[in-house]
């Protein structure tokens, strides 16, 4: 079966789509704008169902003999009490190793962010995918689910169980205390709120994240890397503040748009996904980490 990709739907099927999936639009508000663009015999639940993710394939398996994977949960006084989420390392780790943050979407620790916290771990890092849901029961294995339970948490308590992972990271025994983070839309939003009030980390990473306020920038003394969609209007809209608050700070940061894809094209579990931009992105991500973890 040819996989389907973003070329294959109406560009306003798509932004219904990212309306819907950050909360804009609720399932029947998709369903009866989508239907006016269903063509061939296609139905716009038919549409939401193949946009919708896919887990059925990994790139790295959870019983991979490379890594070594566990569920952790660790104290967080300032957040929601107690942080659980997905711990991953090489198998073969001989000494300390710098560690990374992995912060998922707007759904939870989702499959698809437990496979990219095992990629992590593969370029020789220590992964760890914390579940901002653990508080609501945890990612509750659906989607919609887990993004209607996602509306409902306490986002001071939240970012501050990231801040507390952060922390947690720098001292475990096995790490050399050189901390990054990297984040996917909700999660790259994180990961440019981060460097404002953790001051040892060491680089941060945001796919397609909201930006942090420009009178936030101030505080920023991380390296920054952000990758962005051409084709994302919601996010691009509030990068020429961004940017300028970042120049006018001297903040080091690199900021790259991949043409013609969009946003969420770092997924491979959509079709939004782009395959070309994706392998670019990681790359670039992967030399960002060696470059400034070790």
């Amino acid at each position: 079966m040819t996989r389907m990709t973003a070329k294959d739907f109406d560009p306003e099927v798509l932004k219904l789509f990212d309306q819907y999936v950050h909360g804009q639009l609720d399932r029947r508000g998709f369903l009866s704008q989508a239907g006016r663009y269903a063509v061939g015999g296609a139905t716009a639940a038919a549409m939401l169902a193949a946009l919708s993710p896919s887990f059925a394939a990994q790139v790295v398996a959870p019983t991979d003999p490379r890594i070594k994977a566990s569920y952790v949960e660790y104290p967080s006084p300032q957040g929601y009490g107690t942080l659980r989420g997905y711990l991953v390392q090489p198998a073969n780790a001989k000494g300390k190793l710098p560690a990374v943050l992995v912060v998922h979407e707007n759904r939870g620790l989702n499959p698809h962010i437990e496979d990219i916290a095992r990629r992590v771990a593969l370029d020789n890092y220590i992964a760890f995918a914390p579940d901002a849901l653990f508080p609501l029961g945890g990612y509750p294995g659906d989607e919609d689910k887990a993004r209607e339970l996602f509306g409902k948490l306490d986002q001071a308590k939240t970012r501050a169980d990231f801040v507390e992972a952060a922390a947690i990271l720098k001292a475990l025994p096995i790490s050399s205390g050189k901390v990054g983070v990297v984040g996917f839309c909700y999660g790259g939003g994180i990961a440019n709120y981060l460097p404002t009030v953790v001051k040892h980390l060491a680089a941060s990473v945001a796919f397609y994240g909201t930006q942090t306020p420009a009178a936030e920038v101030p505080k920023i003394k991380t390296p920054l890397l952000i990758h962005d969609a051409e084709k994302d209007q919601r996010i691009l809209a509030g990068w020429p503040a961004y940017e300028a608050a970042l120049k006018a700070n001297k903040v080091d940061y690199q900021h790259y748009v991949y043409p013609g894809v969009e946003h969420g094209f770092n997924n491979d579990t959509t079709p939004r996904y782009d395959e070309a931009a994706a392998r670019l992105a990681w790359q670039r991500t992967m030399d960002f980490f060696k470059k400034h973890l070790g």
